[in-house]
């Protein structure tokens, strides 16, 4: 029989992006690190994050209609740490405004999504959202693997 922490490690040797989650609730700004961030559908566009519903941002997203994503990139292990609730190091106002929603300044890709539809399965809501807004930067992705971040191969 398979315990949690076969699980967690049979499925860390699936390498995946880091991705911060933002939302907003009244005029406060939160975010949360999640590499759990797939693409659903080309048409319409979507796109899936999942949450555990301990976290303090899942209560904040049930709240509201909409959320972004920002892909972070190699040079954002700190944000990832940060919005992980592992403070390493001090971080400044890490947000830009676009359309009026915060976003990580510098990620390698932004998205703004309206939540489509919310499932809960397990212990975590997985929130499917249609992308409205996408732009990208051209750099190289943060990426973890087997409970560390690495970096891509040339």
């Amino acid at each position: 029989m398979m315990n949690q922490r076969e699980f967690r490690n049979a499925l860390g040797h699936f390498a995946t992006g880091i991705t911060v989650v933002t939302m907003r609730e009244g005029d406060t700004v939160h975010g949360i690190t999640v590499n759990a961030f797939m693409s659903v559908s080309l048409d319409p566009p979507l796109v899936a994050v999942s949450i555990d519903r301990q976290a303090t941002a899942h209560q904040t997203l049930n709240k509201t209609n909409r959320y972004g994503v920002s892909v972070l990139g190699s040079d954002q292990e700190h944000l990832s740490n940060h919005f992980a609730n592992r403070f390493a190091a001090e971080v400044v106002e890490p947000f830009i405004e676009v359309d009026g929603f915060p976003l990580v300044n510098g990620a390698l890709a932004h998205l703004i999504c309206d939540i489509e539809v919310a499932h809960e399965v397990g212990d975590h809501t997985i929130f499917i959202g249609q992308v409205k807004h996408i732009a990208v930067n051209d750099k190289k992705p943060l990426l973890y693997y087997q409970g560390k971040y690495v970096g891509l191969g040339d």
